[in-house]
């Protein structure tokens, strides 16, 4: 798992994605209530893990000093969809010792103008692939020597890192132009080797 210049050597112990909505409640005058719904609200990822060897301490010392860094950043989680994202809060579960700790992250998705649909463009590319309706791997060579792909409507980065045989961590690192995993266009260039 990754979130800006941070990797954690290993996986956190747990992750879990909150998706929330908003929902009015309403009573109706001599009647029951009414639901209203607001919309979707932000994705809350939550995890817990441990750092454990001679360089525990340093190893939450750095996660620390990402949480310390203003602005929102890449979340990339090797089987979850990645998102931009803010980390809004970091616990140490214990009295730190040298050699052992263990701690709590919370991260807030943030929204930066996917129309709502967060989440979906990955399914749908998936649901694409899987009916035969998506786009085989077109790529074209560049001066210098990267592969390029053109993004097609519907697809995501999880598929073309999928397609590619790629990770989507490489991928992000060959784009470093895309701030926003969740958010491509359809006929943007990616540079996939």
């Amino acid at each position: 798992m990754r979130y800006k210049n941070f990797t954690w050597p290993h996986n956190p112990r747990t992750y879990t994605i909150e998706y929330r909505r908003v929902m009015g409640n309403h009573k109706v005058p001599y009647g029951r209530y009414h639901l209203e719904d607001m919309g979707l609200t932000r994705r809350v990822m939550k995890g817990e893990g441990e750092f454990v060897g001679e360089d525990a301490y340093d190893q939450f010392k750095a996660l620390a000093t990402e949480f310390y860094s203003e602005g929102p950043g890449p979340l990339i989680h090797p089987v979850w969809q990645g998102s931009n994202a803010y980390f809004v809060e970091l616990s140490l579960s214990q009295e730190p010792r040298q050699d052992y700790v263990r701690y709590t992250f919370t991260f807030w998705e943030s929204y930066d103008g996917y129309g709502g649909k967060a989440g979906l463009t990955q399914e749908k590319g998936a649901s694409e692939a899987a009916a035969g309706t998506g786009n085989s791997v077109q790529t074209a060579a560049r001066e210098n020597g990267g592969v390029w792909h053109k993004v097609k409507k519907g697809e995501s980065l999880w598929k073309i890192a999928r397609d590619y045989g790629v990770e989507l961590a490489a991928l992000l690192k060959l784009n470093p132009g895309i701030k926003n995993p969740n958010l491509i266009y359809a006929g943007q260039e990616v540079r996939v080797k």
